[in-house]
């Protein structure tokens, strides 16, 4: 068989909007010669629609717009596999079914309902769907094929030590004699994922000594970033088909010959992170209806890789930094943000909070009254940069973008309402460490942007004389693995301890810090997922509680 993977950038709601954009990918695919075209999982809604599922409008119009992706493309001879949704054929309380369907001539051919359904990190769909009992053999340009949706294809009992279902889609549905499997995926993007997918279907290919082709979503949606990485393997599980990361892609891939596209690119972690965060910064800014963006310029390593970010997300000419210098900021603070904007070509503007800050303060004196100073006037300047940039934002009509990175955000070194401030956190799954990594990233794109001064200076909130992030925190190359430990991999503290040689009384502060600023993080803007646990949507603990380490 000829197939293409039509690798696609859809929007959550959209409905139309994703009929169209595949109607144009079937056109290319027919075009291509090919006799079958694939689509992701949910590519008529967008993935993940969420509580849309439960409006009975939402449900209805899908269905109409499935009806009118079959009539216009009923003329053309080829075979479309999209994602879809359906009502229920149950009386439960699922209204809605994930399924794959199969459209031919103007006519729906064959539907798949997604039997497993994830409810770990990110996903939640056992909320809305109901689960298919069993799944089918469906015959494809004469071939025998095994169609399954994401999930349905990761229970392989032989590849993971424990699995999260008792039953495998895929073992039944090779024991009913399929030659083929086509696996249509929303499958988000982390760091070593591509990798880890490659193995697990490679896993699976050579297992069943079938060929196989995994077509994935692609572009970003809220919090979560989808890298697309769609392939196809031969039977041998060798990469005979490749697609693009972090781009729409079609490509094409004959089963019987072992022919294809190989598009593959960003073989470099971090170069993907950094795709990863321009991608998810670029859609939501584009999906949300907005056009141009604010970014406050501290001159730190922090602002300066989101700044980055931002061009290659919206382009330079959408992208302005706001310095505001107070009391305690550094000459080179302001010189490092000016040449930062000069390297990346963006609009700079200069607003000092040192007037209202003065100003504030001599307001407050009869309520201060006997109290020494603390970090209130700290937050004080925070929180006028923030209703700085709230302000530009409303009057020029641009997202401000906030700049907080996972580790800050992680130990709640941050102040709400201050440099929290934002519609967007583009870095706050990036811990500190891999800030500087993604930096040299930004400085290879944008030759020279960020100086190196900001690479070697101590990292500082410039809230008092001479402070420095390391007067209350451990190094960011300890707290960094300290939180990874805790916060991604769930270890306890005497193991980490342990296995980081470092003192107990140390990992416990820092534990604790964690759990006690839950309640900063549930007020934070959404931020892109990049790790294997982000804060946001996949990690969801109480704000009032007294469990502690």
């Amino acid at each position: 068989m000829r197939i293409a993977l039509g690798q696609i950038n859809t929007t959550v709601g959209d409905l139309s909007g994703n009929v169209d954009l595949m109607v144009r990918y079937v056109g290319r695919a027919v075009a291509g010669g090919a006799e079958i075209v694939v689509f992701p999982e949910l590519s008529l809604t967008g993935y993940p629609p969420r509580d849309l599922l439960e409006k009975p409008s939402f449900v209805e119009r899908a269905g109409i717009e499935l009806k009118r992706l079959a009539e216009e493309t009923s003329a053309l001879d080829i075979t479309i596999v999209t994602g879809a949704i359906a009502p229920s054929p149950a009386s439960s309380g699922k209204s809605v079914v994930n399924c794959a369907v199969v459209l031919r001539g103007g006519r729906t051919l064959f539907t798949q309902h997604k039997m497993l359904l994830p409810t770990y990190d990110v996903f939640d769909e056992a909320r809305y769907f109901l689960p298919a009992e069993r799944q089918s053999i469906v015959e494809l340009a004469g071939q025998r094929v095994a169609l399954t949706i994401c999930e349905d294809a990761w229970n392989d009992k032989q590849f993971w030590e424990r699995r999260l279902y008792r039953r495998d889609p895929v073992e039944e549905l090779a024991a009913a004699g399929a030659k083929i499997l086509i696996s249509i995926n929303a499958s988000p993007y982390h760091m070593g994922k591509r990798e880890l997918r490659r193995e697990v279907f490679a896993a699976t290919a050579h297992r069943y000594g079938v060929p196989l082709v995994y077509v994935n979503q692609v572009g970003g949606n809220d919090q979560l970033v989808f890298d697309g990485s769609s392939f196809a393997l031969d039977a041998d599980a060798r990469v005979i088909a490749s697609a693009r990361s972090f781009a729409e892609d079609l490509v094409f891939v004959d089963t019987e010959t072992g022919q294809g596209d190989l598009h593959e690119d960003l073989a470099d972690e971090p170069e993907a992170v950094y795709e990863a965060l321009a991608t998810g910064t670029r859609d939501y800014i584009r999906k949300c209806g907005f056009q141009r963006v604010l970014i406050g310029l501290s001159g730190g390593i922090d602002s300066s890789l989101t700044a980055a970010i931002a061009v290659d997300a919206v382009g330079r000419e959408n992208v302005t930094g706001i310095a505001m210098p107070g009391p305690y900021s550094s000459d080179h603070s302001l010189t490092d943000a000016r040449s930062l904007a000069e390297g990346l070509g963006i609009r700079f503007e200069v607003v000092s909070i040192t007037p209202v800050y003065e100003k504030f303060l001599e307001v407050l004196v009869p309520l201060f009254a006997g109290a020494p100073k603390d970090v209130t006037e700290e937050n004080l300047q925070a929180r006028l940069r923030g209703v700085t940039l709230m302000a530009l934002s409303n009057k020029w009509r641009a997202l401000v973008l906030t700049t907080g990175n996972k580790s800050e955000l992680a130990v709640g070194y941050c102040t709400l309402y201050g440099d929290m401030c934002g519609g967007l956190a583009v870095i706050s799954d990036v811990p500190k460490t891999l800030v500087y990594d993604l930096s040299r990233v930004a400085n290879r794109r944008h030759p020279g942007a960020i100086p190196e001064s900001v690479f070697t200076k101590p990292p500082s909130a410039e809230l008092r004389p001479d402070q420095k992030d390391s007067d209350s925190l451990p190094v960011y190359e300890v707290l960094d693995r300290i939180l990874h430990a805790c916060v991604e991999e769930y270890e306890p503290l005497p193991r980490i301890a342990a296995e980081q040689n470092l003192p107990v009384e140390l990992v416990r502060d820092i534990v604790n810090k964690v759990d006690r600023n839950e309640y900063k993080r549930q007020q934070a803007a959404p931020g892109l997922k990049v790790t294997t646990k982000a804060f946001g949507m996949g990690r969801r603990f109480p704000i009032a509680q007294r469990f502690s380490e």
